[in-house]
């Protein structure tokens, strides 16, 4: 069961024009976002440990390492409880009764009941007979509630939170036998001089201690409630703050500030033994291969502070949930010698950006296959892998953690910690806006060779690592403010170039082989440069860039005295801002996503518009990023509205469409073998998505198509998926782009065989002629092919560019 806020619209399935319903999965869940122990769950029977990421619940096997996934609908309004089958997978109940949101669910022990407790403003605490869908007793509650627990009977519960301890009573006789909800029965608990502390977490005592109630509070009391509800006893925890409270028949888990966890004894209270700490902060996990290294103590470190702790008397594991986003598993059959089930270490903050490994051309690898990077407001640069078998990298080093490696950027550790998860009622939540929170790497790219990865943060430093050593080999303020694309030139212009884009509105051109000398500053956009690629061959290396500025400049490389240098080729300015932008695999075509929700794909030859199409499934919001997978025959885009839908390239066609960040998509990649797309997003979490069968076969047949031809494919594969009319007919195109300011043009041949005829366009005259000929030919298309293009499209027929705008476009509508 879990408390959450409603989505207008789940995951439906999508009508595709080929009658299919491609299935994406997902596959990986990679972070936590449990904020305290209400979000942190175990089954002794399964020996399953729930806990959200992002709006996914995560069911995690420890023992086998696996993953099954509850996907609930991302933030919204009308705030709700539903209930899953976790064998099925599936809802089963679901309440409408809380206005804001809901802070805590828990359920009865003989599963008649669900309480929950609003948020503050919401001031209800609701009993609900979920099995009925009936609300049976409901009250208000003035303070804020952080914790729920009922006891071992189900004839009430407690409630927890800032200077509050409530008793709640259940009349079983007069809620049976009455259709209506009637008012719960509250009493307050006897506090003492106790009554102005902050009650972090609270639970109902098992067995013997039955009529006990055992609660924490922040400044690091662990306290006893008798049946009478007054306050018995209490013991200091000896520590700075304290968080969470797990009771069984034998034991009390408290956990406390500074990763400790201590263990107590239900029946007086006495102190038993303090658990192994997790890793210290700042710690290189690939260093960390052997069980010892973690169970050594060290002084002068810091520790993530305990959020969160679980107990399953059955298996006799503690799963404990820490600031940094990490996530233990132990095993405490014996408190003398803990050992360690499971552990993982998460980003702890926004994600900005994905870089998925290049297959190097030399077979070389400095990375295992399979991997990708992703890097975090944290301050962290982190390596994973997609292949669960593969837990080696090439350096034969072997991490007791989810993820490889983890690149530190300095030694500051406080941007480690995710201080949300520890606040408290009397703490004041720092201003994102007036607090110095300038920290983070906000971009990262990986050389084509697999050598360098590029990293620019938000105070506009570029760092430059060497990834078969992991030495940092350059670091300089590049820029004013932060750096917002990185991007390094493709293999086929024969330039090792990085280029540099920030929000000062300047592009600097580096040269990779010459230590990153800088070659040239580029100045024209006049606001923040939202995304920079490289596309072209050699002799004919280009480079485009977009901004917020709404313009996109198209720019040409040309040998000079000093280097290699950029000239202005085309300037093209649109009605929209410019958000991100992708070119695909052929280098023909620049993919824009734009903030009125639109796809726009432009020749890079000569910056014309060739397509747009909408690039989100819902009406409100903006697309973010968009991304085409290796073939060039999709495209990914996430929308502000934390969804992200995949798109034909050539039709518009939406083939699927995903959900489950709570926050905005900030990065997309398509794996090397086209099996997965992986998704990062400011909840902290990265998603990795399984793409159905038939949409890898596709990309993968589409690849093959162009290794085989020496000369790139100017039309997508003649599939019939892809293809809604076939027109018996080719196009030739001039390999060079010519482009203005570099002299006289040279006149253009074409030959289109339509039927048994050939047509040879020598001038200006043929070429009108062709166009009044070519009519007969496509009687029910031309007037379908002419609605795509844009309006002022239709009007330039008779240049030689249009021609070949509608040859191309023709092949693929």
């Amino acid at each position: 069961v879990n408390g959450c806020r409603q989505n207008e619209s789940l995951n439906m399935p999508i009508k595709t024009f080929f009658n299919v319903i491609p299935q994406v999965t997902l596959e990986k869940v990679l972070g936590i976002t449990s904020a305290g122990n209400r979000a942190l769950a175990c089954d002794p029977h399964s020996g399953l440990v729930a806990y959200p990421a992002g709006c996914v619940v995560v069911l995690l096997n420890p023992k086998k390492n696996k993953q099954h996934h509850i996907l609930n609908s991302s933030s919204g309004h009308m705030p709700a409880v539903r209930v899953w089958d976790v064998a099925e997978r599936t809802q089963v109940a679901e309440l409408h009764e809380h206005k804001y949101g809901v802070a805590c669910v828990a359920f009865s022990p003989n599963s008649k009941y669900i309480v929950s407790v609003g948020y503050q403003h919401d001031m209800i605490v609701n009993v609900w007979a979920w099995k009925k869908n009936v609300v049976v007793a409901a009250n208000k509650v003035s303070s804020k509630v952080t914790a729920v627990s009922f006891s071992d009977d189900s004839s009430y519960f407690v409630t927890a939170g800032n200077r509050h301890v409530k008793f709640w009573y259940l009349d079983h006789t007069k809620s049976s036998k009455m259709n209506a909800t009637v008012p719960l029965l509250g009493r307050a608990g006897l506090l003492g001089e106790l009554r102005n502390n902050f009650f972090s977490d609270v639970a109902c005592g098992k067995g013997r201690k039955a009529n006990s109630t055992f609660c924490i509070t922040s400044s690091g009391l662990l306290c006893e409630f008798n049946d009478k509800r007054m306050l018995d006893k209490w013991v200091e925890l000896r520590t700075s703050m304290a968080t969470s409270l797990s009771v069984s028949e034998d034991l009390i888990f408290c956990g406390c500030a500074d990763g400790t966890v201590r263990a107590f004894s239900p029946t007086d209270l006495h102190f038993i033994y303090t658990l192994p700490h997790p890793h210290s902060l700042g710690t290189d996990i690939a260093t960390v291969t052997e069980a010892s290294h973690l169970f050594a103590y060290k002084k002068n470190v810091r520790y993530p502070d305990t959020v969160a702790v679980s107990y399953d008397p059955t298996n006799r594991w503690l799963s404990c949930v820490y600031s940094d986003h990490s996530l233990y598993v132990w095993d405490v059959r014996d408190l003398r010698k803990v050992g360690k089930v499971y552990s993982a270490l998460y980003h702890s903050a926004c994600v900005w950006s994905v870089e998925v490994y290049p297959e190097t051309r030399d077979g070389e690898s400095r990375l295992s296959p399979g991997s990708f990077l992703s890097c975090s407001s944290d301050n962290t640069i982190r390596l994973w892998n997609t292949d669960a078998q593969n837990t080696t990298l090439s350096r034969n080093v072997i991490s007791l953690f989810s993820s490889d490696l983890v690149i530190y950027m300095d030694s500051n550790t406080s941007s480690l910690l995710d201080t949300e998860c520890t606040i408290s009622s009397n703490s004041e939540k720092v201003d994102p806006q007036t607090s110095d929170n300038r920290t983070g790497i906000r971009t990262i790219c990986v050389s084509p060779d697999g050598l360098h990865l590029a990293s620019g943060d938000r105070n506009g430093t570029l760092r430059i690592h060497d990834l078969e050593s992991m030495e940092e080999i350059l670091d300089v303020q590049a820029h004013d403010s932060e750096i917002l694309c990185l991007e390094y030139s493709k293999p086929e212009t024969g330039l090792k170039l990085l280029a540099t884009a920030s929000r000062d509105r300047l592009i600097h051109v580096l040269d990779a082989d010459q230590e990153y000398s800088l070659l040239q500053t580029l100045d024209e956009h006049s606001s923040s440069i939202t995304a920079v690629r490289f596309a072209g061959e050699i002799l004919t290396a280009l480079m485009i860039s977009c901004g917020a500025d709404k313009s996109i400049y198209f720019r040409t490389a040309q040998k000079t005295e000093e280097g290699t240098a950029f000239t202005r080729a085309h300037h093209i300015v649109r009605k929209t801002t410019l958000h991100d932008m992708d070119v695909d695999p052929t280098q023909k075509y620049a993919v824009i996503g734009c903030q009125d929700r639109s796809i726009r794909i432009f020749n890079i030859c000569n910056g014309k518009q060739k397509k747009v199409y909408k690039g989100s499934q819902g009406e409100d919001g903006t697309v973010i990023k968009v991304q085409t997978d290796p073939s060039g025959l999709y495209v990914a885009t996430s929308c502000s509205d934390k969804n992200i839908s995949i798109f034909d390239f050539y039709t518009g066609e939406c083939v699927a469409n995903m959900f489950g960040h709570s926050e905005i998509v900030t990065g997309m990649k398509f794996t090397n073998d086209c099996k997965n797309l992986i998704s990062v997003s400011g909840d902290s979490c990265i998603f990795v998505w399984r793409l159905c069968p038939e949409l890898t076969i596709n990309m993968r047949q589409r690849l093959s198509d162009l290794k085989q031809n020496s000369k790139p494919q100017k039309t997508p594969p003649n599939k019939q998926h892809t293809l809604r009319y076939k027109a018996n007919h080719s196009f030739v195109q001039s390999k060079s782009c010519e482009h203005e300011g570099s002299g006289p043009r040279p006149r253009r041949r074409w030959s289109m065989r339509l039927g048994s005829m050939d047509l040879k366009v020598k001038s200006m005259l043929d070429l009108r002629q062709l166009e009044s000929f070519a009519k007969p030919f496509f009687p029910s298309k031309t007037q379908d092919v002419h609605k795509d293009l844009p309006p002022h499209r239709n009007q330039e027929l008779g240049s030689t560019i249009s021609l070949q705008t509608i040859a191309a476009w023709v092949s693929f509508i």
